[in-house]
């Protein structure tokens, strides 16, 4: 059992940038599959990013690719998401989802893939 925790959300200007982190105590937070979804007021959760535990597997929404890009550290059991050129539109609640099923044998841009979940981290982006 691993228990995520995300960070780094807050609140910047449109164009600026922040990363998140999601972390666990759980070393064998590492193998696992990790993807970073958000939800805003009145939506349904929404796929972001994910990466696989091991091998080099990783996919970004059509939304963030070119502005979002999502890294991990083995040795620190954290994954990023480096955010930049934030919108408006990116305003939501960001959450880290974990399982320990291989990258490719589970529909990561789904959130009921996910098993463990974090508490989640505010983002707002307004002027």
């Amino acid at each position: 059992q691993v228990q995520p925790v995300e960070s780094g959300g807050g609140l910047v200007q449109p164009g600026n940038s922040l990363r998140l982190s999601c972390v666990a105590a759980e070393g064998i937070f590492s193998t696992y599959t990790v993807a970073w979804f958000r939800q805003a007021p009145g939506k349904e959760r929404e796929f972001v990013a994910a990466i696989a535990g091991i091998g080099d597997g990783r996919d970004h929404a059509d939304t963030v690719k070119g502005r979002f890009t999502i890294s991990r550290d083995g040795a620190k059991n954290a994954v990023y998401l480096e955010m930049n050129n934030l919108k408006p539109a990116d305003t939501a609640v960001y959450y880290c989802g974990a399982d320990p099923r291989a990258f490719e044998r589970i529909d990561y841009d789904d959130p009921n893939a996910y098993f463990y979940w974090g508490p989640g981290t505010q983002v707002t982006v307004s002027s």
